[in-house]
């Protein structure tokens, strides 16, 4: 029979404001850049790009929605670390701030000074659009 121990995977979330997740969870769903991707006690060892969208944490018999912007993967057989270049959980968003951020981004871009400004706030709206659909 396992043990309780076996069963779980260490799992650290870290966005460059702070540490938002450090305990042992069951799995986690991970959006790599080649594909999604579930992480159990015993995974081969292994590094990934991450794409923005929702990683889900199984705490026993509870998850936890997380949106993350991107970012890295860094697994082994008891260990997942998620570099995330921003990261809340989906309980987290204010909608109405969001909206509102997508709404001054939008009207933004066409004063964008460069092409690559306007690339930038493109990719920046829609990582917020992303977002936006995953807490409707």
């Amino acid at each position: 029979m396992a043990t309780a121990e076996r069963d779980t995977i260490q799992f650290d979330l870290v966005s460059p404001e702070r540490r938002l997740m450090s305990e042992a969870v069951t799995s986690v769903t991970c959006l790599g850049e080649e594909g999604d991707f579930g992480v159990l006690s015993g995974h081969a060892p292994y590094v990934i790009g991450l794409r923005p969208g929702v990683l889900r944490v199984q705490l026993g018999g509870d998850e936890k929605a997380i949106f993350i912007a991107g970012g890295f993967a860094d697994v082994s057989a008891t260990q997942l670390t998620v570099l995330a270049e921003e990261a809340v959980s989906l309980s987290d968003i204010d909608i109405k701030a969001l909206d509102a951020d997508i709404q001054t981004l939008s009207e933004d871009i066409n004063l964008a000074g460069t092409d690559a400004d306007r690339t930038a706030m493109q990719a920046r709206l829609d990582v917020l659009k992303l977002k936006r659909e995953s807490v409707a």
